[in-house]
């Protein structure tokens, strides 16, 4: 049984509050990089209501300074006072469906983590502007939680754009010493630090945000004046991209919606697309669950550690989609920088079933070069490579039944020798782990077969292929018909339509 608050008397108690200069030095060390910390800013912008988010990033050395604008429906006085203590919410109140936050921390553990100087302004329809500032280093001084009423010295023309607002809020950070630290204004290398973190996050704000930004009307946001667009991890639009069965799980009565994707081989979609569905770390860290709660994306390619799966090459292709209600929090463990979520123990096996059949589904794409293959016929493809085992190891050996080979095997018995010593050299000395880096180091560059050879070279080949076939007793249409079933030559249909015994007897002339 609790302890009743009414049956302990003054005596039997002492206040302890923590200390503030040591309390809001430990705030800034939640784990927070920039990104995640300003993604956290805009979770409470995209909860007022807004429908633009304007961050301004200014280099100025030392005096380098943040802002994040917004158009929502901003603050009075009284709740600019509230949003800016600490631990304004509890985590155990129930929230509206669609609120982002959760901790009643965000946005001072997110800025304390990156500036020392934290700067609101806030200002709601038909009230004045209210300004309330935490400033770290005078806290320090005083050793006392006092929240101040006015910007810092010279700090006021950087708010100045809410005065023309109906409403709206400004987040200032100053004093960065996380990111810039104290550099002089002309310091190159530090100027260009700044403006590759600005580039990182505006990829992990188009990640993090894609499904709002992808609706009409429902978020702008801009950086230093232009727009952000929206990466969706699942090319949607791709027509290779697999989108298969939507899973909808049941837990505690509440549905978690699992929507898998196989997304299309490297040959299957032009480079920039490739390039850029790579995403911010590369197609093999990508992969996995992207876990969104009320659309806002949480974990991004994760195997969430079920089963013991890892971020194989084979597998870079599955990226599923999990969305969550913001009722499940506490159920999947998600923290207070929104950047980790766990799945609870009775959805695991779900789970894993789902990420199991998706990454079976990926390597299938990724082993057989993105090609689904539908046959007309009973012939199966016939490949110039055949894949064997020899005392349990896997090696490669040339397809003897392939037509072109079988002919330079009926070759006179005086060149055998020399054709099957070259034929085993090749098997051989199959360069292996240098193909499997390359192509998972540098995929882009792996070349189609035939890739940049001219109509006229592949026809060569296809021309002696077709020799043999008819001389092994087929027919014009039949050896046709089989060209087109090997590697590569089913993507040169309209050439393989050209052949003729007529064609071979102008090659020959």
């Amino acid at each position: 049984m609790g302890l009743n608050a009414n049956d302990i008397s003054e005596s039997m108690y002492d206040i302890a509050e923590p200390r503030a200069s040591a309390m809001i030095e430990s705030l800034r060390a939640f784990g927070y990089n920039v990104q995640t910390a300003i993604a956290d800013l805009i979770d409470n912008s995209i909860s007022a209501g807004a429908r633009n988010v304007w961050l301004s990033f200014c280099w100025d050395g030392a005096n380098s300074y943040i802002s994040i604008r917004d158009d929502g429906h901003g603050m009075t006085e009284a709740q600019l006072i509230s949003a800016m203590r600490l631990g304004s919410q509890s985590p155990l109140e129930e929230r509206e469906a669609d609120d982002l936050g959760r901790f009643g921390l965000g946005l001072k553990t997110a800025s304390f983590s990156q500036c020392r100087r934290l700067t609101v302004a806030s200002r709601s329809e038909n009230y004045a502007v209210a300004i309330r500032r935490w400033d770290l280093d005078y806290v320090n001084q005083v050793d006392e939680w006092r929240l101040l009423r006015l910007p810092a010295e010279g700090s006021i023309q950087k708010l100045n754009d809410l005065e023309t607002m109906p409403c709206g809020t400004i987040v200032l950070w100053e004093c960065l010493d996380r990111i810039v630290g104290e550099v002089k204004t002309n310091d190159q290398k530090a100027q260009d630090d700044f403006l590759e973190t600005v580039e990182i996050i505006e990829n992990h704000l188009a990640m993090v945000f894609h499904r709002f930004l992808e609706k009409r009307d429902r978020l702008k946001l801009w950086i230093n004046q232009h727009s952000v667009k929206p990466w969706n991890p699942f090319l949607p639009d791709a027509q290779a991209t697999q989108i298969l069965p939507l899973e909808p799980l049941t837990f505690n009565g509440e549905t978690v919606r699992v929507q898998p994707y196989v997304l299309p081989h490297h040959s299957k979609i032009d480079l920039d697309t490739y390039n850029n569905a790579a995403g911010l770390n590369g197609w093999n860290a990508q992969q996995g669950f992207y876990v969104y709660r009320n659309e806002r994306l949480l974990v991004a390619g994760d195997w969430l550690s079920l089963g013991g799966y890892r971020k194989d090459e084979h597998c870079k292709l599955a990226r599923i989609q999990v969305d969550l209600p913001n009722s499940m929090d506490s159920d999947w463990n998600i923290d207070i920088k929104k950047s980790r979520a766990r799945p609870p123990a009775s959805l695991k096996e779900a789970l894993k079933r789902i990420a199991r059949l998706t990454r079976h589904r990926a390597t299938d794409i990724y082993r057989h070069r993105g090609k689904i293959i539908v046959l007309k016929n009973a012939e199966k493809y016939v490949f110039p490579w055949d894949k064997k085992l020899r005392r349990g190891k896997v090696f490669y050996a040339v397809n003897q039944e392939h037509p072109l080979v079988q002919e330079v095997l009926n070759l006179p018995n005086t060149c055998q020798p020399v054709i099957r010593a070259l034929l085993r050299l090749l098997e051989e000395t199959v360069p292996v782990q240098q193909i499997w880096i390359d192509n998972s180091t540098e995929p882009e560059k792996q070349p189609q077969p035939f890739d940049g050879t001219s109509s006229e070279q592949v026809l060569e080949v296809m021309v002696e292929i077709y020799r043999a076939l008819r001389k092994s007793g087929m027919t014009q249409e039949q050896a046709r018909s089989r060209i087109l079933t090997m590697e590569p030559f089913q993507h040169f249909e309209t050439l393989a339509k050209t052949l003729s015994d007529q064609l071979i007897l102008g090659n020959l002339a």
